[in-house]
């Protein structure tokens, strides 16, 4: 396992890599990145949408013991996540080796891409499959989509902020760990944390509350009006929480 000093170096290293990617690259991979992550919190949901109502918050744990199976292959297999480039690129800006301009170039176009794959998963997974539009499952996607747009903009901050401090975790945690068991382990604890805990992530709201606009029961400036909350917490977990206060702690 890597040093705290050498996690630091290899995350900056990152950050060069994913800044010069080709930008087909980056598009392909950040709509991989979006649907993965939404593929784990349509996991999350059928598996404990049938059990809430008996098993209470442990059905809840449940859930969360599958959503980080979206992480683990973007971060194994390939792909790009905006959460996780909030930290990973921040921390190259801070290091000097990515511009300002760079590092917006990037987060927009990875956002756009996640996007596109989140909603691409809410149309033809969560509603033309029939996957969520019935039963417990529906009930339960339109409960969680209502939750989410019913949190107020101070809410759905703090909520970003906590939920990215755990996705930047992952990340710094797997690119410590050397070994493909010690990264699996390192991405799963921190991600299904901060889903039992039920923090904000923009790109997995990005899957539920649109869902929740195919079946009726939410609209676009709620959408947006969470989002726009939770994006901006979940920079603040990710930039600040972890590649600010890492590298002022390790970069010496």
């Amino acid at each position: 396992m890597r040093t705290p000093e050498e996690t630091l170096a290899f995350t900056i290293e990152m950050a060069e890599k994913k800044i010069h990617k080709p930008l087909e690259s980056k598009l392909i991979l950040s709509f991989i990145g979006g649907a993965m992550i939404s593929l784990g919190y349509l996991a999350y949901i059928r598996v404990a949408a049938s059990m809430i109502e008996d098993w209470g918050s442990v059905a809840s744990f449940l859930g969360a013991c599958v959503f980080p199976i979206g992480l683990i292959v973007i971060l194994l297999a390939g792909g790009e996540l905006i959460t996780g480039n909030m930290m990973v690129v921040f921390a190259g800006l801070l290091d000097k080796k990515v511009s300002w301009s760079e590092l917006i170039k990037n987060w927009l176009v990875i956002t756009l891409g996640n996007l596109i794959g989140a909603l691409f998963v809410a149309f033809f997974f969560g509603k033309v499959t029939g996957l969520l539009t019935s039963g417990d499952f529906l009930a339960e996607a339109i409960s969680l989509a209502h939750a989410k747009v019913n949190a107020t903009p101070t809410q759905a901050f703090f909520s970003g902020i906590g939920c990215n401090w755990f996705v930047g975790l992952a990340l710094w945690l797997c690119y410590a760990a050397k070994d493909t068991t010690g990264k699996i382990l390192a991405i799963w604890f921190p991600v299904m944390t901060f889903v039992a805990i039920g923090f904000q992530h923009s790109v997995a709201n990005a899957f539920l509350i649109p869902f929740g606009m195919m079946m009726g029961e939410v609209t676009l400036t709620q959408f947006l009006g969470n989002f726009i909350f939770v994006y901006l917490g979940n920079i603040v977990g990710g930039a600040i929480f972890v590649a600010l206060f890492y590298y002022k702690s390790f970069k010496h």
